[in-house]
């Protein structure tokens, strides 16, 4: 059985405790709304200072405030996922959740969570700038390669902060000794949530606004456009709901060797590659 036909099967199981507790999805909504709604209380203002020639230096406070509403969309973002991880793997042990319980759990983790949220933004901030100062092709490239190095080696950042309550440089190098040493779970799981998702619900519903765009300005572009754009948010978060279930699953198996929930240990471990011990007699050189 390949690495990504695995991968679909775990997409499959943290589907099913989707469907199971579906209060757990009502937290990726909560983060994308509040993290819309804070954005644009300061990208709005920052707009017009940015524009407005007239105000000179006056337009470095508009690139301020674009970095503060970076930071607060990165922080709404990484408050309600550390919510869902709480609540999720409760629900995995079968135990009752509700949406209050895992906001008032990620409320004990504000510290953590703010300085979390500075270190990705600041990434974030950085991997935009190479892409800026290499334009074209190769720009794109460095920046896709470093997006994905980054997606990878934390992508279990958000279980740690929820379950050991690490600060940012402990969070950093937790998330990505285990992403080293269990290398395999991370790259097949996102593979497979991400592929599915895209194929049911993402690209019909680009496909559906581009038709939508061309067809303008008639009525059924409009809906079009209207429909396509919900099926892009329901998809993207199922798609977050996902991750961050299978991130918990493979959080715990990585870290303490228990298979949670629905999942099994034989899917868990199918995905998972763990450093063996060198033998005697082994040639120098040779890895482990």
């Amino acid at each position: 059985m390949s690495r990504l036909r695995q991968g679909f099967e775990l997409a499959g199981v943290s589907w099913r405790t989707i469907r199971g507790d579906r209060s757990l999805a009502v937290f990726p909504i909560l983060g994308g709304a509040s993290a819309v709604l804070l954005t644009a209380a300061f990208v709005i203002p920052g707009l017009l200072l940015v524009t407005d020639e007239s105000l000179g230096a006056a337009a470095w406070s508009g690139l301020v405030l674009f970095a503060v509403a970076a930071y607060l969309a990165a922080f709404a973002g990484i408050f309600f996922s550390v919510a869902l991880a709480t609540c999720a793997e409760r629900s995995l042990q079968g135990e009752d959740t509700t949406v209050r319980e895992g906001i008032a759990t990620a409320r004990t983790r504000i510290p953590q969570i703010a300085g979390w949220a500075l270190v990705t933004t600041t990434v974030n901030l950085v991997i935009r700038a190479i892409e800026a100062r290499f334009e074209g092709v190769g720009g794109a490239i460095v920046a896709a390669l470093g997006g994905l190095a980054w997606a990878l080696v934390t992508f279990l950042a958000v279980p740690v902060i929820a379950f050991e309550g690490t600060g940012p440089w402990a969070t950093l190098k937790r998330s990505a000794g285990l992403f080293r040493h269990r290398w395999g779970q991370q790259v097949a799981g996102l593979a497979a949530t991400s592929g599915v998702v895209a194929l049911i619900g993402v690209l019909p519903g680009a496909v559906m606004i581009g038709i939508g765009v061309v067809v303008l300005p008639a009525a059924g572009g409009i809906v079009l456009i209207a429909l396509g754009a919900l099926l892009v948010i329901i998809a993207s978060v199922i798609a977050s709901t996902l991750s961050q279930i299978l991130a918990v699953a493979l959080y715990r198996f990585a870290a303490d060797g228990i298979a949670v929930g629905p999942f099994t240990e034989a899917q868990l471990q199918s995905v998972i590659r763990t450093r063996r011990a060198p033998r005697f007699g082994r040639r120098t050189g040779e890895p482990t």
